[in-house]
């Protein structure tokens, strides 16, 4: 495994309290910066990552880290199900997930809760799918998140991982990595009041185990079938399991 790269390296808390102090942080610019930040792509992204699930058809629906639940709110539009529950350690997200809820009347639909995402507040074999857009490389111990996902799908049920992931063709790469290192936290810096968010953001994707190091912890974690699909030339993937 790639060493821990934390939010705040000279603060003593854990990986995980560090994580959800930092989203706690940037919660209310979080999603304004999100779709500057990736021009507006990350919607697409998502959207490609959603369509992983058409042909399953879920009707109850996990969105792991949902934050502000964005990702949760574009699989309600594609996929119709009947639920979404959304858990993220971030009491900041989840306020400003509440309030987009209120707005768009869709309390019926997608409800969210605190919790920590390797120790899921469910019982075993609920979920249809579950899901996780850019979250799986603030897990304090993957291993463990993803066992915990494995253990509240029901058997069949599929997992679909949206993740930042390295560019390995030129110029693609050097762009990317110019990009990540210095202008995103150089924009996190003007508009956020935690600069330092945005230089964490290039340091989790650099440590983070992609391609199939990643696919290799979902099979070991007791997924089926892991598949691995590079998105804007690897700068984006998507990951799929079966349990």
């Amino acid at each position: 495994m790639s060493k821990t790269v934390t939010p705040y390296q000279h603060n003593q808390g854990t990986k995980k309290e560090q994580v959800a102090d930092m989203f706690n942080n940037i919660s209310k610019t979080y999603d304004f910066l999100n779709h500057f930040m990736s021009l507006g792509i990350d919607i697409i992204w998502r959207k490609k990552a959603i369509n992983e699930l058409k042909a399953d058809k879920p009707q109850l629906i996990l969105d792991v880290a949902t934050g502000t639940g964005d990702f949760a709110f574009e699989a309600l539009g594609i996929l119709k199900p009947e639920k979404i529950i959304g858990v993220d350690i971030s009491q900041g997200m989840l306020d400003i997930a509440k309030q987009k809820i209120a707005k768009r009347g869709l309390g019926d639909k997608f409800e969210v809760k605190l919790g920590d995402s390797e120790k899921l507040p469910f019982e075993a074999e609920q979920f249809d799918a579950v899901t996780v857009a850019y979250g799986v490389r603030n897990f304090e111990n993957l291993a463990d998140g993803l066992a915990d996902i494995n253990r509240v799908l029901k058997p069949g049920g599929k997992a679909v991982v949206l993740e930042f992931s390295k560019p390995k063709a030129f110029p693609i790469k050097q762009l990317y990595a110019f990009y990540f290192n210095y202008v995103t936290p150089t924009i996190g810096k003007v508009f956020s009041k935690d600069a330092r968010a945005y230089t964490y953001l290039p340091e989790s994707v650099a440590a983070f185990p992609d391609g199939k190091a990643f696919t290799d912890i979902m099979t070991k974690a007791g997924f089926k079938n892991t598949k691995s699909r590079p998105l804007a030339f690897g700068i984006c993937s998507i990951y799929t399991g079966i349990k």
